[in-house]
C-alpha cells in the first residue's frame, strides 16, 4: 500500500473507532501500558513526547508524573482521539499536558532537543516508515534523554491475531500488512540501535486479554479497534459472518469468567548519547 494512502487509511480508521476504544482496549493493554510507565519512570519537571497517544491511557499519568512544572505533548494522527485527550486532560486539570495532532513520521513543529523522554504505546506497528519515525523521535530528546516503545509481540503469541485475515478476505483493507514486524525477534530494538539509541533494554510481557462475553470481544475487535473503518463497509450478512468466524478463532480462550485472550508485548527502551 502507498504510505500516503496507509496514513490515511490510518487516520480515518482510528477517527472512527475513537468511541470504543477505551471500552475494548482500556483493560487488556493496561499490563503493557503500566509497563511502559514504569521502564520510561517519567520524573517532576521533564518534558515528555507521547506519540500516537490514542485516547491519553498513557498521556494522562505522564502528566501526572511530571507534576505543573512539567510537560507533556501528546501527538496522535486521529483528530477524535486528539479531541479525547484535550477533554481529559481538561476534566482533570493538567494544564501541563498539550494534545496536537502530528503522526509521527513528521515532527517538525519541534526543534531538535526538545524532549527529556520519548514514549510510543502500541502505535509504532501502524506507522508506514517505522525508521523515519525512530529518527524524528531521537532527533526531538535531548542529549542524554530517552526513548520507551511498547509494540505486540510475536503473531503466534496473540491470539486475536486472525482478526485481520478475517477482515482481508471480505474487503481489502490492508490495515497494517506488517503489523507483527516491530514484535518479532529483535527488530524493535535493532531499529532503534539503526537510528542511534544505546544502551537498549528489551522485555517480553505475556498478557491476557480479557473480554466478559462474546459481544465484548466483537465490539472490541472490529468497532474499537485497527479494523474499525474497513469493518464499516460490511453489510450485515458479512458483519454476521465475520463475527462467526472470529468468535470461532478465539473459541479455545474462552473460560467460565469470558474470555482470556492470550497476547504479548515487547517493551524497549533507549538512550541519546548525553553528547551528540
Amino acid at each position: 500500500m502507498d504510505a500516503r494512502l496507509q496514513r490515511r487509511v490510518q487516520r480515518y480508521g482510528w477517527d472512527r473507532a475513537a468511541e470504543a476504544y477505551e471500552a475494548g482496549w482500556k483493560e487488556s493493554l493496561a499490563d503493557a501500558q503500566t509497563e511502559l510507565l514504569r521502564v520510561a519512570n517519567a520524573k517532576p519537571g521533564e518534558h515528555v513526547l507521547d506519540i500516537a497517544c490514542g485516547t491519553g491511557l498513557v498521556s494522562l499519568p505522564l502528566a501526572e508524573a511530571v507534576g505543573s512544572i512539567g510537560r507533556v505533548v501528546a501527538t496522535d494522527i486521529s483528530d477524535n482521539m486528539i479531541e479525547r485527550v484535550r477533554h481529559a486532560a481538561k476534566t482533570q486539570g493538567f494544564t501541563q499536558l498539550e494534545a496536537v495532532c502530528s503522526g509521527a513520521e513528521a515532527l517538525d513543529q519541534w526543534p531538535d532537543a526538545t524532549f527529556d523522554l520519548v514514549t510510543c504505546a502500541l502505535g509504532l506497528m501502524y506507522v508506514p516508515d517505522t525508521i523515519t519515525a525512530l529518527n524524528e523521535a531521537f532527533r526531538v530528546l535531548k542529549p542524554g534523554g530517552r526513548a520507551v516503545i511498547a509494540v505486540w509481540g510475536e503473531r503466534n503469541k496473540c491470539g486475536w491475531a486472525d482478526i485481520f485475515p478475517i477482515v482481508d478476505a471480505r474487503v481489502k483493507s490492508e490495515v497494517c500488512p506488517l503489523f507483527f514486524r516491530l514484535g518479532t525477534g529483535s527488530v524493535l530494538q535493532d531499529e532503534m540501535a539503526a537510528v542511534g539509541f544505546l544502551r537498549l533494554e528489551t522485555s517480553r510481557l505475556k498478557s491476557k486479554l480479557p473480554y466478559a462475553d462474546d459481544h465484548a470481544a466483537i465490539e472490541a475487535a472490529f468497532i474499537g479497534g485497527p479494523v474499525a473503518l474497513a469493518y464499516n463497509r460490511f453489510d450485515a450478512p458479512t458483519r454476521a459472518a465475520a463475527h462467526r468466524e472470529y468468535l470461532a478463532s478465539i473459541g479455545p480462550f474462552l473460560t467460565s469468567e469470558g474470555y482470556r485472550i492470550p497476547g504479548e508485548f515487547v517493551v524497549c527502551r533507549g538512550h541519546k548519547a548525553a553528547t551528540d
